[in-house]
Parts: C-alpha cells; structure tokens; sequence
C-alpha cells in the first residue's frame, strides 16, 4: 500500500445506493465531480487530497478492511456480514438515513402453520432432516440460529435471485433482504414471525490503523462526521420564529413549556422586540419536528403567537456528535 497516496473514499458504484450516498456527501459540502460516468474514479474539488473510487458494495468492505481505502459507504448489513473478526474497520455512523431494509427468514407461503422460529421447530422435526436455508449472509444467519433456535440447519451460500430457491427445491427456506414485500408475495413466500435478523441501512466505515496513524484521514474523518450528524440530526427539523406577547422572557418560557411540541431542543430562545408602543412583544425561536408542525402552530396560537416564520434547517451542531466521539474513544 502506498504511504502517500490521496486518502481514498469508496462509494458504491451503481443502484440507488450509489446515488443516495453521492447526493448526501453534496449537501454536506462534499461534492463528487465524476465528468465522466465510465469512469470508476472521482474526485471531490473542494478536498483535493481527497479521491473516490466506485466499487460493489461488497467490495467497499474488504477494501476498507485491507487498508487500501480509508473510508466507505456500504449497506450495514454487507458490512457486519463481511467485515472480519479483527477489529480493522470502524462504523464512524450506522444510520446515513437511506438504504433502509430489514434481513428477514422467509418460509412458503404453504408452510401455513409455521409462523414462528417455535413453528420452524416443529417442522425440521416433521422432515427428519436438518433445514436447507439459502443465504446470502451465511455469518449472520448461522449467529441468528444458534441464539434464537435449536434447529439443525446448512447454510446454502447463494447470490442472486434468491426467492426461486424453495419453489425449485434448492433450499427449503432463504434468509434475505426485504424492502417492500411485494417479489416474496410474487414467489408464494412469507416472511417467518420473529426471524428479523435486523433493521439496516446505509453506514460509514474506516480503516481503523489508517485513522490512527495519519492525521489527514483523522483530520477527513472529524470533518465528516461533524457535518453528517449535524445534518442528519436536522433532516427532519423545522425552525419556527413567531411573536408572543408576555410580560417578561420568563412569562412567555413559562405559557411554551405548558405545551407539548414547542419546547424547543433546550427550551425555546426569546428576545424582547423593540416596538413602536408600549406592548410587551418578545421574539420566539424554537426548532421542531416536521410531523409537528401543525400541532406546534396551534400551540404558538395558543399562547398568543402571530408572525409566524417557518423555515427548513440545515444542520444541528451538537458540542461533540455522539459518533466522533465514539470513533476518538476507538482510536486511544
């Protein structure tokens, strides 16, 4: 590996996943300029130091693994399937918001009364013989297995289309991703009650001793997970700035905490506002959820609010995200 190459972020190179992480790294001040999308390298202008390269998602993993890229932006679970017993890569952030999906047992839909891992139980014991799962995380799977069953099984290691498995024979059972539900009903499938191995999405990862040992890639590292959290964090927040009357800042704190949506992260900011007259106005700044914003008027309302200003955010600063934290605890 070279020791002064260009730190090295893998994004992946096609699908959804690979236009959803391109689109967060822009909004977060870290544009890709790929000017031609032949190419399976780019660059980010704004960091020159900084170069990509596009691989499968698979692929980002042992790469970050190996030390030949410091970062990457991978599905959660390829990463905890693939990523090794020894500690050489770090998840700096487990939720980038995009890539949801669930890994699910799935079972024929005419294997009507087994919908439990107790069902799935008493249907090895009716076939005399250990159960065929076809899988694509066979690490996962087998874990899952072994400390929610007591099921006798073997691990078919499949790629592909996997809900063709049970129809044809090949394998009794699949272990897969889900998203929407809708190929499993097109197969005759059925997703097994209490075999969600877990809920995933898209994750950044690193290469620990690069993090380590170069204090550039330390140095990308904090810029990124500063700006992610904080943008992340604020994804689905809205600044509200409104007009109250009161007689006072504490008045005005004292009629918002009485309510349920408009306290604020920390409590609301207020101001006093500087009038023509004698009223007592003070100006109120709070941030709340977008789902709350109709309830967060009316209260605003309610406590005699009017001139109300709503507007998107863009990030929420924390003192330290709860991310670059950990990742600096990893790293002592």
């Amino acid at each position: 590996m070279q020791e002064d190459r260009k730190i090295r972020i893998s994004l992946p190179s096609k699908g959804r996943l690979g236009e959803k992480s391109k689109e967060l790294l822009a909004k977060v001040g870290f544009k890709v300029y790929k000017p031609n999308p032949r190419q399976y390298m780019a660059t980010i202008p704004r960091f020159p130091n900084v170069e990509i390269i596009f691989q499968r998602p698979t692929d980002i993993v042992y790469s970050v693994r190996d030390g030949s890229v410091d970062f990457g932006i991978t599905g959660r679970d390829i990463f905890l399937e693939k990523k090794g017993e020894n500690g050489d890569i770090l998840e700096l952030h487990q939720k980038l918001g995009f890539g949801k999906c669930s890994l699910n047992m799935i079972v024929p839909q005419e294997w009507e009364d087994v919908n439990s891992l107790a069902d799935l139980s008493i249907m090895e014991a009716s076939l005399k013989r250990e159960l065929k799962i076809a899988s694509k995380f066979p690490n996962l799977t087998t874990q899952f297995l072994k400390q929610n069953s007591g099921i006798q099984f073997r691990i078919i290691q499949a790629e592909g289309t996997l809900e063709i498995s049970p129809p044809v024979g090949y394998a009794d059972l699949i272990m897969d991703i889900v998203s929407t539900g809708t190929t499993l009903r097109d197969h005759h499938l059925k997703i097994l009650g209490g075999g969600e191995i877990l809920k995933a999405q898209a994750c950044l990862i690193a290469n620990k001793a690069r993090l380590k040992e170069n204090e550039d890639v330390r140095e990308i590292a904090v810029q990124l997970l500063e700006v992610l959290s904080a943008y992340l964090r604020a994804e689905d927040r809205l600044a509200i700035f409104a007009n109250i009357r009161g007689d006072s800042p504490e008045s005005v704190a004292s009629k918002i905490f009485e309510q349920d949506v408009i306290g604020g992260l920390q409590g609301p900011t207020i101001s006093q506002v500087i009038t023509r007259d004698d009223e007592n106005w003070f100006a109120v700044h709070l941030i709340v959820a977008k789902s709350e914003l109709h309830e967060a008027i009316r209260e605003i309302r309610a406590v005699g609010g009017s001139g109300v200003v709503v507007s998107d955010v863009n990030y929420i600063f924390e003192e330290e995200p709860e991310e670059l934290t950990a990742m600096l605890k990893a790293l002592e």
